[in-house]
């Protein structure tokens, strides 16, 4: 009687995240990190030398409700470990590329719109002395550069990538819950430390939603399936 065959197990989410965070983990940490550093020299060249007249953003009647709340600079500041993590969690090098063409692509849109467009949010009677941080913070990212939240615009970018990521993996509900919350407390902090204003914030997500979306269908799929592209061949098969 000739053996059965050997069946295999599909593999548990577990394994399959681990394993995404170990492949090309230093090209994954170093790519991310100069990558931040390059749109902050561009960014903080627009913000100090504006190349036309800037322009104020109005209030709403949702700013006026939403208080200064200090405590919340921690999650606005938790956007630069947010960023790292969808790229973090690409299957292979095609997909990490695309995925930092998609963004880069983001981030040029809308550094291109702070060149032709350059905006600030109102000056606000705050005093940010007695605030750990918020002295820093307002040397370093002045009220300028406001619309679109280029802040909101990344992070709502990252938590759709990553919530692709979380379900092609099958991982359980509650960490993409985590995923959306961890968003939805960096969109919000921007209006909350009051570095942005809410039209700054609807814009950044649309902006967002304008590059994220398309590339999850113009993209190369995941190493856990075939190697067929969905929507184009973005790059091609060696």
């Amino acid at each position: 009687m000739a053996p059965l065959p050997r069946t295999h197990s599909p593999q548990t989410w577990t394994a399959d995240i681990g394993a995404r965070i170990r492949r090309l983990f230093w090209l994954k940490a170093i790519g991310t990190t100069v990558f931040t550093w390059l749109f902050f020299i561009g960014y903080f060249h627009m913000l100090r030398n504006p190349a036309y007249p800037v322009v104020v953003m109005p209030l709403t009647a949702l700013d006026h409700l939403i208080p200064f709340q200090p405590y919340t600079l921690g999650a606005y500041l938790s956007l630069w470990v947010y960023v790292g993590v969808a790229p973090g969690l690409q299957p292979n090098f095609r997909e990490l590329v695309v995925y930092g063409l998609w963004i880069g692509a983001l981030c040029l849109t809308g550094l291109g719109l702070f060149y032709f467009w350059p905006t600030q949010i109102p000056p606000l009677a705050i005093d940010v002395s007695g605030y750990p941080g918020f002295a820093m913070l307002q040397g370093v990212d002045a009220a300028g550069n406001a619309c679109p939240s280029m802040h909101v615009a990344v992070a709502i970018f990252t938590a759709i990538r990553l919530d692709h990521v979380l379900r092609e993996a099958r991982t359980p509900v509650l960490l993409r819950l985590a995923n959306w919350l961890w968003f939805a407390a960096i969109a919000y902090s921007t209006l909350a430390v009051k570095q942005h204003v809410v039209l700054d914030a609807l814009a950044g997500a649309l902006l967002g939603m304008a590059f994220a979306l398309p590339s999850l269908r113009w993209r190369p799929k995941g190493a856990s399936r075939s190697n067929t592209l969905v929507g184009a061949d973005i790059i091609g098969h060696h």
